[in-house]
């Protein structure tokens, strides 16, 4: 069978930067199995896969090797997908997930925006699990719903880290989110998940759930620019509402064609 895929690069306005994420449209769903196969066959941080019900899209989102409660990169791109190429008509899409509840984006010229579920973190002991995943100290540890989070000094510090993604492979999260204060954003940040599949994610949106609520009260504001320091970088635009973060990006077409599958 022939099925359709697209690839966007998310939460940027250049091509080649951001976050690539793979979108797949689909009548109805594949078997798990087989849409954890060419989540692996593309290679890609995350690629998702909608079913229109009615006016809103169900969606799940997969890793090269295992399926993720929520991705915001792929969400956006996926959005991105329906505005632009899958005749969605409006200028809001409300995502349905089984694992993360409803997710709602809305465009506004070039700028799409998520609305998220916020990650309240809770302090966690400073242990050497954390201290030897990287060359540089953190000062702080958190824990959210799937990851970690350790505070650093500054963005030098950031740009600098080095992870140790074996050990960083044996903490029992989804990945560690990496952040400090910026210099010309409000804060910086960068995320391993080895565990899951991605060992440095270029951009990732649903991190920026656990980060926005935090740098809000550290700063005292409810709007924050925010800047992911991958080798592609990603520029982000988040905003706290009680329990909701929306998160704003741009994203640009990358490929669009067919991929030719049979399911045993």
């Amino acid at each position: 069978m022939k099925q359709k895929i697209y690839q966007v690069d998310a939460f940027t306005d250049k091509l080649f930067r951001g976050n690539p994420a793979a979108v797949c449209p689909l009548e109805s769903w594949l078997s798990d199995d087989l849409m954890q196969k060419i989540a692996f066959e593309n290679n890609l941080s995350e690629t998702a896969f909608y079913v229109r019900e009615g006016i809103h899209y169900n969606i799940r989102w997969f890793t090269p090797t295992v399926e993720v409660d929520l991705c915001g990169h792929a969400t956006l791109a996926t959005a991105y997908v329906l505005f632009n190429w899958e005749n969605h008509e409006g200028d809001k899409i409300i995502f349905k997930s089984m694992l993360s509840g409803e997710l709602e984006v809305v465009k506004s010229d070039d700028l799409l925006t998520l609305n998220f579920p916020a990650d309240f973190i809770e302090p966690a002991e400073l242990t050497t699990d954390f201290t030897e995943c990287f060359n540089i100290r953190p000062i702080h540890t958190f824990r959210g719903k799937t990851d970690y989070m350790l505070v650093f000094d500054n963005e030098r510090s950031i740009e600098t880290l080095i992870p140790d993604l074996v050990r960083i492979s044996k903490l029992d999260c989804r990945g560690v989110i990496v952040t400090a204060r910026g210099n010309n954003v409000d804060f910086v940040s960068r995320f391993f998940g080895p565990q899951s599949g991605v060992d440095e994610d270029p951009v990732t949106g649903s991190a920026h759930t656990t980060l926005t609520p935090y740098w809000s009260k550290q700063l005292g504001k409810k709007e924050l620019t925010a800047v992911q320091l991958s080798n592609r970088k990603g520029y982000l635009k988040c905003s706290i509402f009680n329990d909701r973060v929306e998160i704003s990006g741009e994203c640009r077409l990358y490929l669009k064609g067919e991929i030719f599958i049979k399911e045993s």
